[in-house]
């Protein structure tokens, strides 16, 4: 049951959303983050969902609704996987989607983009896929996607949305304006395409370490926090449909 305070929450830090239209001539990126087993499936692991859970599925829903539109125009996706060595924690976090197992793999309505060309999948070992895309030689398959594909525009989906969604967001906007990822100009967090996990107080309360983390509340922040750092936010994403000759 959502809280009647994040009424409250949304009066207080209120968010401008609008609606993004996706050009033909706009070269526009996809990246899908952590819509994986180990996230999203429930039992799937120490930080899936106990029992369905709405945003999630929506998350799910839209994510597969817009990566179908961009493989039919073939226009780049890039999916980051969590995938973790068993022995290398990520602090405060219990072990989740370790390397090799279902955790770490694409949830079932998104498994089918593993064969399409058009789509990059980056397994990485880190919250931010900005920094998980570094390869030992120094070398970012996400700023080699960027350029290669010379994209202007990202699109991002996926959990959590005040986690990995935001870091990874928090750091491309720093990079692009650092001049890092020319020619990107624009990115876009799409609201409905996100979601994050729930841990209530009196859930919280009982779990040694655990901070509360309300689901409603913290997607809020986590839309709240990419506005400020310069993202858009957008309630609804559609296609600009080119005129017939």
């Amino acid at each position: 049951m959502v809280s009647p305070g994040i009424d409250l929450l949304k009066g207080e830090i209120p968010i401008e959303q609008e609606s993004v239209v996706l050009h033909e001539n706009v070269v526009t990126g996809l990246v899908l983050v952590d819509i994986i087993n180990g996230f999203c499936t429930v039992g799937a692991g120490n930080m899936a969902p106990r029992e369905p859970n709405s945003q999630i599925s929506r998350m799910i829903n839209e994510s597969e609704r817009l990566a179908r539109l961009f493989c039919e125009k073939k226009w780049p996706i890039l999916a980051f996987i969590d995938s973790h060595h068993p022995h290398k924690p990520e602090e405060p976090y219990p072990p989740h989607c370790i390397a090799g197992t279902d955790e770490s793999n694409l949830v079932p309505a998104l498994q089918w983009l593993e064969n399409e060309p058009n789509v990059t999948i980056r397994r990485k070992d880190c919250i931010d896929g900005y920094l998980g895309s570094t390869e030992d030689d120094g070398s970012n398959v996400f700023v080699d996607w960027v350029k290669k594909n010379q994209i202007k525009a990202i699109l991002a989906v996926g959990i959590c949305t005040d986690v990995c969604v935001l870091d990874f967001v928090c750091s491309t906007l720093s990079a692009r304006n650092r001049g890092f990822l020319t020619p990107l100009e624009d990115v876009v967090v799409y609201s409905r395409g996100c979601a994050t996990f729930d841990l209530p107080l009196h859930v919280a309360r009982n779990i040694k370490g655990a901070l509360a983390h309300p689901q409603e509340f913290m997607h809020h922040v986590g839309l709240y926090m990419a506005k400020g750092r310069g993202a858009k936010i957008a309630c609804e994403v559609s296609f600009h449909a080119p005129k017939k000759p």
